[in-house]
C-alpha cells in the first residue's frame, strides 16, 4: 500500500478501494451508526444501497449482551462468531466505512484491530461522498455473507475499564481526550441519553471528533498533530480516549495512531458509564 507521506497509514482512498472491489481477500464493512437526533438509520440505508460486496456491522448488536451500557465491547468468542458470520477473517484486508466519513467507522476499525485483524483500514471520505461522486453502488437486497472463521485475540491493553478510569482521573497518570462536542463537554448542552449528568471528567481535554477531519476525510498528518496539540495533548505522554458511548472516541484513537502515538487506550464505558453514575466526579466549563 503506497500511502502518501502526509496521509494516515490507516486510511484508504476512493480510488484505492474502487480498483480493488471484488478481490477475494478484500472485505468491505459498512459501520454506519447514528444518534437519534440525526434521523438516519444505518441498517435501513445499507439495505437500500452500499458499496458493492459490503456487509453491515451493527454497532448496537455486536456488543456484550449482559451490559447495561450501549456499546460495551463483546467477549472474544462472541465477537469471533459475529465477525465470522459477516464473512470476515482476521487475515483479510478489511476496509470500513460510514455515511459521512470519520464518524463511526473508526470504532469498528479499532474493534477489528483490537481483536487481531491487523490489516483493517478506514475509507477516507465516507459513503455519502462516494455516492455523490458516482462511484459503484449496489442496490437491492444485500447478499447473505459466506461464513468465515475469525480467530479473535483481544488486546486488553487497548481498553480502559471503569476502575482504571477512576485511577487515571485521581492520579492524572494519563491524559484524557474527550471526543464529544464542546457543548456537552462544558455542560452547556444536555446529554442525548436520559439520566446522564452534563460536563466532563476532571482534567479532561476536549478534542471534538469533528475537528480531526474535513469533508469526511482525516486531516493530513501535520494538521492532525497540530489539532491534537492545540487541544492541550502532549503527544509524548499516555492518552485515554473517551466520548458518549465509546464510538467517536475511536476517531481520536485513529488520529493518535496516525501520527505515531501508540501509548493510548479507549475508555469503553465512556460518558454513558461515567456520567450515568452518581459516585464519579464531574466538572463543567472549559478544560
Amino acid at each position: 500500500m503506497n500511502t502518501p507521506p502526509d496521509q494516515s497509514p490507516f486510511v484508504v482512498s476512493f480510488d484505492w478501494l474502487k480498483s480493488r472491489i471484488g478481490e477475494t481477500c478484500l472485505k468491505i464493512v459498512d459501520a454506519s451508526w447514528y444518534l437519534p437526533a440525526q434521523k438516519r438509520d444505518g441498517a435501513t440505508e445499507f439495505a437500500a444501497s452500499r458499496i458493492p460486496g459490503a456487509v453491515f456491522f451493527n454497532q448496537d448488536k455486536i456488543v456484550a449482551p449482559d451490559s447495561d451500557l450501549p456499546h460495551t465491547i463483546a467477549a472474544e468468542a462472541d465477537f469471533a462468531r459475529a465477525a465470522g458470520e459477516l464473512g470476515l477473517s482476521e487475515t483479510d484486508t478489511i476496509v470500513v466505512y460510514d455515511g459521512p466519513g470519520m464518524f463511526t467507522a473508526p470504532r469498528v476499525w479499532w474493534l477489528l484491530r483490537t481483536f487481531g485483524a491487523g490489516n483493517t483500514y478506514v475509507l477516507d471520505g465516507g459513503f455519502d461522498a462516494w455516492k455523490a461522486q458516482g462511484l459503484p453502488v449496489e442496490t437491492g437486497t444485500p447478499a447473505t455473507p459466506s461464513p468465515a472463521r475469525f480467530n479473535a485475540t483481544l488486546n486488553r491493553q487497548a481498553i480502559t475499564g471503569f476502575n482504571q478510569m477512576v485511577s487515571i482521573v485521581e492520579s492524572r497518570s494519563s491524559q484524557i481526550a474527550d471526543a464529544r462536542g464542546p457543548g456537552r463537554f462544558t455542560g452547556v448542552e444536555p446529554e442525548p441519553r436520559e439520566g446522564m449528568r452534563s460536563g466532563h471528567m476532571p482534567g479532561a481535554r476536549n478534542v471534538p471528533f469533528s475537528v480531526l477531519s474535513e469533508a469526511g476525510k482525516l486531516k493530513p498528518l501535520k494538521d492532525l498533530r497540530l489539532t491534537l496539540e492545540a487541544a492541550g495533548l502532549d503527544l509524548d505522554k499516555p492518552v485515554v480516549t473517551t466520548c458518549g458511548s465509546g464510538v467517536t472516541a475511536a476517531v481520536i484513537t485513529l488520529a493518535l495512531h496516525s501520527v505515531g502515538h501508540r501509548d493510548n487506550t479507549l475508555y469503553d464505558g465512556s460518558w454513558s458509564e461515567w456520567g450515568g453514575r452518581d459516585d464519579t466526579p464531574v466538572v463543567t466549563g472549559e478544560a
